[in-house]
């Protein structure tokens, strides 16, 4: 199984980390965040991974040139110019079955041949992993209509179905890409979408988080010492 891992941003929401390292080698615990992701996909049956790399790119490849064997083979594919996180795809060669994408920021016990399964079993052209995240409003919400009170709810609680930035697709989904236009992955699901294919989602009830945002790092930090076997077992 090949997977393609999105680890060219910039990772502006956690600057100034990110300033002076790319956001997949921000360490969580004793390794990076991108090399728990990889040791993880080695045992879910990835025997192949693409690291799409851009913003200091540079020290990524360093890193993983000397961190020893990861249990899967390892390249990578560089973009010249941000080219968003769908149109990056298009540059990488012999995606020919089955894939998974995902981001390089991302820490979860997500089963990933569960999640193939699901993409297998519906005939989906691409299978999005959900998780259900709640949301607290610290305020009263107001519902009004006509300058009247409608209703009124003091710090609601909403949960909501969220992507957990990983995709099963098929080759298929590469008709839709272009190396010359910058895409985001939510937009080729909306393309998707638009054109009638079936587009599944898998549910993880499991653990998941994305470091995006420095409260988010802090989490998993906090969270790392408990999860580390889960994730690399």
């Amino acid at each position: 199984m090949r997977a393609v891992i999105l680890a060219g941003g910039r990772g502006t929401r956690l600057a100034p980390y990110t300033t002076v390292l790319p956001k997949p080698l921000m360490p969580i615990g004793d390794m990076p965040i991108a090399e728990l992701l990889l040791r993880r996909l080695a045992k879910s049956d990835v025997d192949h991974a693409t690291l799409a790399v851009g913003h200091l790119a540079g020290l990524i490849m360093a890193y993983f040139a000397e961190c020893g064997d990861l249990g899967l083979r390892l390249d990578y594919s560089l973009e010249q110019e941000s080219l968003g996180t769908a149109a990056p795809i298009a540059l990488v060669d012999g995606l020919d079955a089955t894939f998974l994408v995902m981001n390089g920021d991302l820490l979860t016990d997500l089963d990933f041949p569960a999640l193939l399964r699901t993409h297998r079993q519906t005939g989906a052209v691409a299978t999005v992993g959900v998780f259900e995240r709640e949301v607290k409003i610290d305020l009263g919400v107001v519902e009004a209509a006509e300058g009247r009170i409608v209703g009124y709810t003091e710090k609601p609680e909403y949960r909501f179905l969220v992507s957990m930035g990983v995709y099963a697709f098929e080759p298929d989904v590469r008709a839709y890409l272009s190396a010359d236009e910058h895409l985001d992955l939510p937009d080729l699901i909306t393309r998707l979408l638009a054109d009638g294919l079936p587009v599944a989602a898998h549910r993880h009830e499991g653990y998941w988080l994305d470091i995006g945002r420095p409260d988010d790092y802090e989490q998993a930090q906090r969270d790392y010492p408990e999860l580390r076997d889960r994730l690399l077992n």
